[in-house]
């Protein structure tokens, strides 16, 4: 059948309903209705809904929660429900495949249409469009999964806003709906990806006394410091030799040419492809910051404007973090590789770097291998930006592969089983 008529209208609905994360808009989100809404869509493929209510409020009280999490308090969880659907008896993980797909999205709504084949709207690729696409799939599956097979899917909010899947996929992975073979549907380019990085946020902060700009020197000069800071740390943290990134991002003291700042805050990401990695990054970050302080303590001793700020920069400059501690994924398993090509996935090449999205939280999974895979691409599907779209023979393709993948799953359910096929 592909990517139905029916398909279209559901994915324009879902388009029309706004599903911002709370973590970037004070407008309410149209979660609930949209999760229902595709709820609908699957129990007519003969899934039942086994969960649909937002998370305990205890999912925050943990200290890998990033800060922007915690600080939107335990209120805003009651807008931020996740939806588990079961297709099949409940089986076995040798015998479950999951999907896990999100709903919530970024913030800045888009035009909602479908024309010459491509629709457009806030979600056409980042998910909503993948999470139709999925239901396309399995329908067109259904012939051979019998009851052979077990399919979950973990329908989820907190994807987006920072959030990290913390109150949305880590809890239902962390109860157990898993398969032995999980997909999360993010845009790759219908190549599958055992990977997925994390990312860390550190604060540097200046608390210290501003003064008027007649007299310069009274004061302790936060934005000097954190623009020596932010030059200091780009070169010593631009990461030659390990696979994550730097980014040097948000610097805020003031906007007044008149007067002298005593506080502000420069922010930076650092993402890595292993837990390892990441470690080590947070420890070169201190060091580094150290070094800093002291290195601007060394050059600006002697200034005139600037020997106070110099003088005390160790005493009111403060490093923090507002994200830490999240898993990376980085999986491998044969029998799932060969799954997945027979499917028609192909592999994302081991050079090109991978992403972060919720399949973080599948890391070291008993039993388990977890791969990144969808239509289209975050860069040139504009995901996150301006002109976000889908192309309806993009989800076509990525349905056929969801088709594929069951289809090859119901007939080989595990490695051994395979390996003797």
């Amino acid at each position: 059948m592909g990517f139905s008529d029916d398909d279209c209208a559901l994915l324009l609905e879902l388009l029309e309903l706004p599903t911002v994360s709370p973590l970037e808009t004070s407008d309410p989100p149209q979660l609930w209705q949209a999760q229902r809404r595709y709820a609908r869509a699957a129990e007519e493929l003969g899934f039942r809904v086994l969960h649909h209510r937002p998370p305990d409020p205890g999912v925050l009280d943990r200290d890998d929660v990033p800060e922007t999490v915690r600080r939107a308090g335990p209120e805003f969880l009651d807008a931020q429900p996740s939806l588990l659907l079961r297709l099949g008896p409940e089986l076995p993980r040798s015998e479950t495949v999951m999907f896990n797909v999100h709903l919530d999205t970024v913030a800045g709504l888009e035009p909602v249409g479908l024309r010459d084949g491509r629709f457009t709207g806030r979600g056409a690729i980042d998910a909503k469009g993948p999470a139709v696409a999925l239901l396309s799939g399995i329908r067109d599956a259904l012939p051979a999964l019998r009851d052979d097979v077990a399919v979950l899917l973990q329908v989820v909010s907190g994807e987006e806003g920072g959030a990290m899947g913390t109150y949305g996929t880590r809890p239902l992975v962390e109860q157990g709906h898993v398969g032995r073979l999980n997909i999360c549907c993010e845009p790759t380019g219908l190549r599958y990806l055992p990977r997925s990085t994390a990312s860390m946020t550190a604060r540097v902060r200046v608390d210290g006394q501003g003064s008027i700009d007649d007299r310069p020197d009274a004061g302790h000069n936060a934005t000097a410091l954190l623009g020596f800071l932010a030059q200091h740390l780009a070169s010593r943290l631009d990461p030659t030799d390990r696979p994550g990134r730097l980014c040097v991002a948000g610097l805020r003291t003031g906007d007044l040419h008149n007067r002298v700042y005593g506080s502000g805050q420069l922010l930076l990401n650092l993402s890595y492809a292993t837990t390892a990695e990441g470690a080590a990054a947070e420890k070169e970050l201190q060091r580094a910051f150290e070094d800093g302080i002291a290195e601007f303590r060394e050059r600006f001793s002697g200034s005139r404007e600037f020997a106070r700020t110099a003088r005390d920069a160790a005493a009111i400059t403060h490093l923090d973090w507002v994200k830490r501690g999240l898993p990376c994924l980085d999986d491998t398993d044969p029998w799932a590789e060969n799954l997945l090509e027979r499917a028609g996935a192909r592999r994302w090449p081991d050079e090109e770097p991978a992403f972060t999205c919720d399949a973080i939280w599948m890391h070291d999974l008993p039993g388990c291998f977890t791969a990144v895979l969808g239509p289209g691409r975050l860069d040139t599907n504009h995901a996150h930006a301006d002109g976000e779209h889908a192309e309806r023979a993009e989800l076509e393709e990525f349905a056929a592969v969801v088709s594929a993948l069951l289809t090859e799953f119901a007939r080989h359910r595990t490695g051994e089983e395979h390996d003797a096929a």
